[in-house]
Order: C-alpha cells, then structure tokens, then sequence
C-alpha cells in the first residue's frame, strides 16, 4: 500500500488516480475533506504537524510519497512549518516503523527546482550543482532534503520546476493575466526587459515520473530533476499561450524596487483577508533571475523517464481545461 501526503494538492489530485490506475492500494493522510468520499482510498485524517496520526497512516504501508508542502504563505515562518518541521515528523516517524519491520518503507519526497536555486551561469544546473537557494521556500525546501537525508538515507528526492496543468492555480494567474491583455515582466539590472528561460513539467508527466522514482531500485538514495528536456522562455510562453486564446496583451516591464513594492502589498493584502497570495517579495526574488532551468539526464538514465509534453501541447490542454471548467472565457 502506498501512502500519499498532500493528496489533495494540485499534484497529489492527478498522483492518486494514476496509482489508482495502476493498481495500487493507496492510503491518504489529509485534514478535514470530503475530497476522497467517492474514491476506492483509504482515509486517514490528521496532519503532519500534529503528529499522533502518523503511526497509523503508516501501518503496513510499503511506500509513502511526500507531496505535502507549503508554496504560499501568510507568513515566512510557515514556509519551515510546512516544508522542514513536517518532514522531519514524517522521517522520525518513518524510521520508528521501520524499526519493527524486515523491508523499509521506500520514501519519495517531491521537493523543488527552488531548493537548489537557478543557474549562474545559463547552463542547466545538475543534481550535483551546489545549492544556492534565494527565497525562503527555496531555503525550507532545501532543508527539508537535509533533514529527510540525514535520517533516511535511502530516501529518494524528486525536484520538479514550475509544474501547470488542469487545476493549477499557480501559473492560471499568468495565464488569466495574458487572457485580460497584459503580460508584466520584472526588469533587469539595467532596467530593461530580460528574455528569462526555465524548465517545466505537465503535470500528467510529473505524476508518471513520481510513480517511476518510486518503482526503480536504482533510485534509492538519488536525488533527479524532473522537467521536460527543452527550456521554455518567459516570450515563449506568454507567445504561445496568447495565441490559443486569440489574445495580443501588451507588455510592461517594471524595474525591481517596484515589483518588491507590489509583492509587499500583496502581503498586506494577504494578512487582511487571511487568504495566502502567490504574489510575494519572495516570489519576485524568484522571478528576478534569469534561468531556472535544469539537467534532466539523470532521470532519464536511471528512471526510463523523458517528459512527453512539450510547452505547446501541454498549454493546450491546460486552457482546454480552464475554458471547460469556466475558469477562463476565450
């Protein structure tokens, strides 16, 4: 049976069926829902902060895939609640019930391209690349694989980039931006607008490659970037994303100062209405560099695994299915 945190996130909403699909037992640790009322899964509800649940989510569980994690905060403290305090809760617990059993618990912990930071120098950093994180969900991330390591060795830790799909509510703001006829860039250190490249993943594609880690041997005590192997670019994406939607936004480009001016509103705004924002200061240190792009070689190698989507077909789908479920109207 496989065990899923953060099921009722964006990526842990396509992971559970597609291991449904391949015909795994899944158990899920989630809060107070009702999203799984109607799904062949087992509930156990609890939370990874709290940790009294954890010794019976884990009961005869032979793997456990780490997804919950905190992306948008009220306040920069959650981010090492989320992403560091609630992992070591899993590891120890995890450790303590490999304790009484003859075959470990495979770990797959779904961090962050973030963790490891963007590219210095333009070419794809690597899973050996030093880590130099610049916001503080790179930061809690990237702790978070220290902790994990340092208790399970074993554990095999996936980092995908910026991941959009069905659902997503994250890269929707960008696109739901384009939609209304404006694309806003943050300037260079001139002043000027910067052509600013990264990596990415579908989200069908991420969930595939999760359930690849977590099958192969070969994996155990690995850390793989999972993207697609061609980098996108900020014009390429806005290019083709406004083509689909028969749109022509107008670019504006704003200098830093006031990007971090628009991330602190939004951060007031947040603490207002109790309601986290993708909009930060930390995201606009994320935004402000210029390649966050990575190898995807040892993935391929090790796990079998290419991404299949390219951006094209991938944006496609992804409006397709905002513009079915009413979020956009194009």
């Amino acid at each position: 049976m496989i065990l899923v945190t953060g099921a009722t996130g964006f990526i842990g909403s396509h992971l559970v069926p597609r291991l449904l699909a391949h015909g795994e037992k899944v158990r899920v640790l989630v809060r107070r829902t009702n999203a799984f009322d109607n799904t062949p899964v087992e509930v156990v509800r609890g939370d990874l902060l709290t940790v009294d649940k954890l010794p019976q989510a884990l009961s005869d569980i032979d793997t456990v895939i780490h997804l919950a994690g905190a992306t948008k905060v009220l306040r920069t403290a959650d981010y090492y609640a989320g992403n560091v305090q609630a992992t070591e809760n899993l590891a120890r617990a995890i450790v303590s019930a490999n304790a009484t059993r003859q075959r470990p618990i495979t770990t797959v912990h779904v961090s962050s391209l973030a963790a490891i930071g963007p590219s210095l120098d333009g070419a794809p950093v690597t899973e050996d690349s030093p880590p130099h994180p610049v916001s503080h969900y790179g930061k809690s991330k990237l702790e978070g694989e220290r902790i994990l390591r340092e208790l399970l060795p074993d554990a095999v830790i996936v980092r995908p980039p910026a991941v959009y799909g069905p659902r997503d509510t994250d890269v929707f703001e960008i696109l739901k931006s384009i939609n209304q006829g404006l694309v806003v860039q943050v300037a260079g250190a001139d002043g000027q607008s910067v052509e600013r490249w990264f990596s990415v993943i579908h989200v069908f594609d991420l969930a595939d490659a999760i359930i690849a880690a977590a099958c192969e041997p070969r994996a155990h005590g690995r850390a793989y970037f999972l993207a697609h192997p061609v980098a996108a670019s900020w014009k390429e994406l806005t290019g083709i994303a406004a083509h689909i939607m028969g749109r022509q936004p107008r670019f504006v480009t704003i200098p830093a100062s006031a990007a971090n001016a628009i991330g602190y509103c939004a951060e007031l705004w947040a603490q207002l209405t109790r309601k986290p924002v993708i909009v930060s200061r930390d995201k606009i240190a994320e935004l402000r560099c210029a390649n966050w792009v990575c190898d995807t070689r040892r993935a391929q190698n090790d796990l079998g695994f290419v991404a299949p989507t390219n951006i094209n077909d991938g944006l496609a789908n992804t409006l397709a299915w905002y513009r079915e479920a009413g979020w956009l109207k194009y």
